[in-house]
């Protein structure tokens, strides 16, 4: 192990090497749970590619603990370490949109809004994720839920191809054609291979303007507004998305007065088909079981990509647990029901997404991606609060919650994604048996020290003896 010198560091880089007291230090730190509080020895700003391995070099020669930050939206703040080597990949932001062949190459540093406002600008867009503050890295090599995803699958299903810096200083692009190995373990096996200064995405016609609607039902009639939404996502047309909610009704100008705030459940839907086509969707919804109130309007793309990001604002405290369903079963609903009104803070809610279509047309081995590719909820737990003794006692609830309701989940582990302790039995559990073993494979090619550990870890495989 060599001292760590940052001058010497500075100097090999084109970009910027921060540390305490630096101005934009803070701000490079800076992760979206504001009960992450911690101080890496160093921050890189890479100019591109070979900043990125002068910095995992630099961190391997002085024994720093490297993590990497894309968005620095993952819950459990696995963008930075105290003391560590932090790679903030925010000046690699860049998009750049070619409508010819319905592309967009996306710097790793990317949050979804720049995306989808680069690709709306043509009328294109690929599967993002449901709050725009995202980072495209982390959601992307994780798997990628979204709006989208009935209609064209995950997020990871439609990258083409990404450049990748190795732990070594290497730098590839993986694709179909090129490093194929890797390029399958990218999609969904997270961050655990290389770091990835660009991707590239498949896009396809969306918008601008789609169909939304919220449809909400009162806390008493929760079993009922339940067993009604999985009926409707379970035939929901393949243009249309669909997020199952128990949340409070937000104070926003389209709920009524009196109900502002009011605990209960919701059925958001994004149609982005023929608008008849989603009409007759949003009139099974009031014909199956009236809602206390709804609201139904056009709006544009890029407005339904924000429409969720008050719910998760920067600098809330947060903790957060998730596992897949086959569907909303009875004992499921129960758990449900009996332990929404134990929650402390009026923030915590359960956006749960629907995956069908697209989703399931990916056979299971195509890529790392974990669960199963037949349609499932994927149900989550989100405690949100801004004190942290509330906190506190809503991450007591989540778990409670998670443990009724894990017995009756489709045991295929959880989406990585969405998880706040990376408990190595649960890694193991979310990709399964067969793919975490190739995926080791992989990983001990590629990263055989396991420098980039900070993540839902594979753990090299050993060499056979």
């Amino acid at each position: 192990m060599n001292p760590f010198d940052v001058e010497t560091l500075r100097r090999s880089l084109d970009g910027a090497a921060l540390t305490p007291g630096d101005p934009g230090y803070d701000e490079g730190r800076a992760v979206w749970n504001g009960l992450i509080d911690r101080h890496p020895a160093v921050i890189v700003q890479p100019s591109g590619p070979r900043d990125v391995a002068t910095a995992l070099a630099t961190a391997r020669n002085s024994g720093l603990e490297v993590a990497v930050r894309g968005g620095g939206h993952n819950v459990g703040g696995a963008a930075v370490a105290d003391g560590g080597l932090t790679i903030d990949l925010s000046s690699l932001d860049q998009v750049v949109v070619d409508p010819g062949t319905r592309t967009a190459r996306v710097g790793g540093g990317a949050r979804w809004r720049q995306v989808d406002t680069a690709t709306q600008g043509h009328g294109l867009a690929t599967v993002g994720g449901t709050v725009s503050d995202t980072g495209v890295g982390g959601l992307t090599l994780g798997g990628g839920f979204g709006w989208l995803t009935n209609q064209y699958g995950l997020t990871c299903d439609n990258l083409l191809s990404a450049e990748v810096v190795l732990p070594s200083g290497d730098v590839l692009r993986a694709s179909d054609t090129e490093n194929t190995d890797l390029f399958w373990a990218l999609r969904g096996g997270g961050g655990n291979f290389g770091v990835v200064t660009e991707f590239e995405f498949r896009l396809h016609p969306v918008g601008p303007v789609v169909q939304v609607g919220l449809f909400f039902w009162e806390e008493d009639r929760g079993a009922e507004a339940l067993r009604h939404m999985q009926g409707i996502v379970e035939s929901l047309p393949r243009k249309a998305g669909a997020i199952i909610a128990a949340l409070n009704a937000p104070p926003a100008d389209f709920v009524p007065e009196e109900h502002r705030f009011r605990p209960g459940y919701a059925l958001l839907l994004g149609g982005f088909g023929p608008e008849p086509e989603f009409a007759e969707v949003a009139q099974q919804v009031r014909a199956g079981l009236a809602p206390l109130f709804e609201f139904t309007t056009p709006m544009p793309y890029v407005a339904l990509q924000q429409m969720l990001d008050e719910t998760a604002l920067p600098g809330v405290l947060a903790y957060e647990k998730a596992l897949y369903l086959d569907r909303f079963s009875e004992p499921v609903i129960t758990a449900v029901t009996e332990r929404l009104p134990l929650r402390n803070s009026p923030m915590s809610f359960l956006p749960n997404m629907f995956a069908g279509g697209a989703f399931t047309e990916v056979a299971d081995d195509a890529t790392a991606f974990g669960g199963a590719r037949k349609p499932v909820v994927l149900f989550s737990i989100g405690a949100f609060a801004t004190d942290a003794d509330l906190l506190a006692r809503d991450r007591q609830w989540a778990r409670d919650l998670w443990d009724a309701v894990a017995p009756h989940s489709s045991g295929t582990g959880g989406y990585v994604n969405f998880m706040t302790d990376y408990e190595d039995d649960r890694v193991r559990a979310s990709f399964g048996a067969a793919k975490y073993a190739r995926l080791a494979r992989i990983k001990a090619h590629y990263d055989p020290e396991n420098l980039l550990h900070r993540n839902p870890n594979i753990k090299p495989a050993l060499a056979p003896a």
